[in-house]
């Protein structure tokens, strides 16, 4: 099942698979639930009334969208290679204990199709194409969405103390173009792929597959809620193994075009 969030005249509205759910559906609601009531919920309550409207990010004000760091060979050694402590990366790829960081507020996710941002503070900057967990408040994974970290290498290879920063600004996280609701075995070896785009034509390509994670889906998740609730619910971007080289950077007007899965998030730079 695909959930969507539509931006309409009487304001946000969810759909499954292309139509409507009740105007008075919410995600908050829907993630207090474990993964077989949900399922049950979102299929009872679709409608036959056909949706439609631009599509907004599936996330609600009040939610939170997390990252896991380090988690794929490639982004340690990028991390490594721009770091002036590169011995840190190294240590949290081998460590027991996860990355977790806070990316964004749900009211701060761009959707598909809506821009995306470089800090103008930064000269070195890249999208982070990731698989995005989607937890309910129990932390059982019952869906997935495809999630953009965008990132300022340089803030961050400067210092590592400086990741909140280099993570965390006004267009520095997309999510969509929707929520595939399905089981964690799903989603252990989806193809991921980026295409980045320049006066229309490729300046990058890259792809992996979420069976290259160093660590499962459900470890990854276990750091999250180790000692933190989410009573409406989290989303969890998982890592990236797609790194640009180093001599490239996004520039404003550049297109970003990323899937996991079946799902394809396409933002503009500004």
């Amino acid at each position: 099942m695909h959930l969507t969030r539509h931006e309409t005249i009487s304001g946000p509205r969810w759909a499954v698979d292309g139509h409507w759910l009740p105007e008075d559906f919410r995600l908050d609601s829907l993630l207090r639930d474990p993964y077989p009531a949900i399922r049950e919920t979102v299929a009872g309550a679709r409608t036959d009334e056909p949706s439609g409207g631009a599509l907004l990010a599936p996330i609600e004000d009040h939610q939170e969208v997390w990252a896991a760091g380090v988690t794929y060979l490639r982004s340690r050694e990028a991390r490594m290679a721009e770091s002036e402590t590169a011995d840190v990366y190294d240590r949290v790829y081998e460590a027991e204990r996860v990355e977790v960081f806070f990316k964004a507020n749900g009211w701060r996710v761009v959707g598909h199709r809506g821009r995306i941002r470089v800090r103008p503070d930064s000269n070195w900057d890249v999208p982070e194409p990731e698989l995005a967990l989607v937890l309910n408040r129990a932390g059982e994974i019952v869906g997935y969405a495809a999630g953009n970290d965008v990132s300022s290498r340089s803030i961050e290879g400067e210092n590592p103390l400086y990741l909140p920063q280099a993570k965390v600004y006004d267009g520095s996280c997309a999510l969509g173009p929707g929520i595939l609701i399905d089981e964690p075995d799903a989603m252990r070896d989806l193809a991921v792929a980026l295409v980045i785009e320049r006066g229309g034509a490729p300046v990058f390509e890259g792809e992996t597959r979420t069976s290259r994670l160093k660590r499962s889906l459900e470890e990854i998740t276990k750091w999250l809620f180790a000692d933190l609730d989410f009573p409406g619910g989290a989303f969890l971007m998982t890592g990236t193994g797609i790194v640009p080289p180093d001599d490239f950077t996004l520039r404003p007007g550049d297109a970003v075009r990323m899937s996991v899965g079946d799902l394809v998030l396409e933002n503009e730079v500004q």
